[in-house]
């Protein structure tokens, strides 16, 4: 029984909260209609006191027609015009009066239908028109930041081209031999001696191919080590310009030879200053500099490059505006750093950047070595241009001779030789080979067993792939689980 009541009084609420809707509903559209035919009747009284105002104005100048003919009395014209003239401007007080309140009016019952008060429709049309004018303000925006990189692009484009044309050099790729000119065949057979001692002894000493053919005025030494036949070469240069070759007489110029190396360093440092038109470059970094002819990059050598580097940033930096001596000095010390890459550990651009800072370089041109490859952030709009200069010199034609099926096949190899570790599901080789990622099994390698992963993959790499610079081995554990709902 008192469920039954309960219920009775809520469907009592019920039906009485209908009525009061239906009542509200029925209210309101009363409301709406009285305030259409308000605004409707307010409309036709506006059109029949315009009409109104329209018969006046046709009274008034059928009453200018009547004084015009009436020229009887200047007087009577007089009060006749004053008081047509006082006429039509209340006509027109009453009108423009009119106007207004029908204008007013109409603004009211607009903003009643749109429940919004006059001050709050403006309010809302002012920041419709404040979006709409932010909305065209972008679009300038990015029309004008498009137009601007296009002009960006091609004015590059023409500095680039311009600095690359005024540098057009002769390509600075060394070769795996060098070849030694003779005065003449009989300086073949002293250098071969007797049952080839000479040659035996030259080429046990230097570690360097002497070879000599039949029909060339010219002996070829061949050696993949640089330094050993730069050595071979000044020994053999000054055999033959002093006519006495026994192995005596061999060992002795291999020694004068070896002693001569930092001199031909100084002088091959203060050659390239020179040609970089670089200033204030001390000894001991010219010295280091010069033992930079003895190294290549893809065939490039690197002396070489920093000079051509160097002349082309500066000519980069004088068409943009920058410190020219800043770019050129840059670049030419960009890639000091390799001069060091065999002795300590390091990338060329860290060990460069830490030299220079020894040898009380500025910050701008540290910083320049050190972002050089992006290792650190450039901070100067000449490192930029260390950045672009590098760029040409390494990438023109004829400067390297980078083999891309070469470079291909050893990416490949290096990722199998990683692949074959226990538990490893992926390898990518990244950034050209600075860097591989290991992907490996979850169920295989346990969290503990990924640094012992990567020491033993980083000593396998280091025993048996040839490399140069380092290679950071990144060993990745991700462990996933799925489920289904449903």
């Amino acid at each position: 029984m008192p469920q039954l009541i309960a219920t009775v009084a809520t469907l009592v609420l019920l039906l009485a909260s209908l009525l009061l809707v239906f009542y509200a509903r029925r209210e309101a559209e009363a409301i709406r209609k009285s305030v259409s035919e308000e605004t409707r009747g307010m409309r036709e009284e506006a059109r029949d006191m315009v009409s109104e105002a329209q018969r006046r104005e046709e009274r008034v100048a059928q009453r200018e027609k009547e004084l015009s003919a009436d020229q009887r009395s200047a007087q009577t014209y007089s009060r006749a015009l004053e008081e047509r003239s006082a006429v039509v401007a209340r006509d027109e007080r009453r009108l423009a009066g009119a106007r207004d309140e029908v204008a007013a009016e109409k603004r009211r019952a607009v903003a009643e239908a749109a429940g919004l008060s006059p001050e709050d429709a403006k309010a809302r049309l002012r920041a419709e028109l404040l979006i709409e004018a932010k909305d065209d303000a972008r679009a300038e925006v990015r029309r004008i930041e498009r137009q601007a990189k296009s002009s960006s692009e091609r004015r590059v484009r023409e500095i680039l081209v311009s600095a690359m044309q005024r540098q057009a050099a002769r390509t600075s790729a060394d070769a795996a031999a060098t070849w030694v000119d003779l005065p003449s065949d009989d300086m073949k057979g002293r250098i071969i001696g007797r049952e080839g001692r000479n040659i035996r002894a030259f080429e046990s000493i230097t570690g360097v191919n002497v070879i000599v053919e039949e029909g060339v005025n010219a002996v070829q030494l061949s050696s993949f080590d640089v330094e050993r036949r730069e050595v071979a070469e000044v020994m053999l240069r000054d055999l033959v310009e002093d006519g006495r070759i026994h192995p005596h007489r061999i060992e002795s110029a291999y020694h004068e030879a070896v002693s001569a190396t930092e001199s031909r360093h100084l002088e091959a440092g203060l050659d390239a200053v020179e040609a970089a038109g670089v200033r204030g470059v001390p000894e001991e970094m010219v010295v280091t500099l010069g033992r930079l002819r003895l190294r290549t990059s893809y065939g490039q050598n690197v002396l070489a490059h920093l000079v051509e580097a160097a002349q082309i940033a500066a000519d980069i930096a004088r068409e943009l505006g920058a410190d020219v001596d800043l770019a050129r000095r840059g670049t030419f010390l960009h890639d000091i750093g390799k001069a060091f890459t065999h002795e300590r550990p390091g990338t060329h651009a860290t060990l460069g950047a830490a030299y220079a800072r020894e040898m009380g370089e500025a910050d701008e041109v540290v910083n320049a070595i050190a972002a050089h490859h992006d290792e650190v952030a450039p901070e100067t709009l000449e490192a930029l241009i260390v950045q672009v200069a590098d760029a040409i010199s390494a990438s023109r034609p004829g400067a390297r001779r980078d083999d891309a099926d070469a470079y291909i096949e050893r990416m490949g190899n290096l990722e199998h030789l990683v692949a074959e570790h226990h538990g490893v599901s992926k390898v990518l080789a990244m950034a050209a080979g600075r860097e591989v990622r290991v992907v490996v099994e979850p169920d295989e390698v346990d969290d503990a067993g990924v640094a012992d992963l990567a020491r033993t993959i980083a000593e396998h790499i280091s025993k048996d792939f040839s490399f140069a610079g380092e290679i950071r081995v990144t060993v990745v554990r991700e462990l996933r689980a799925d489920a289904v709902a449903g």
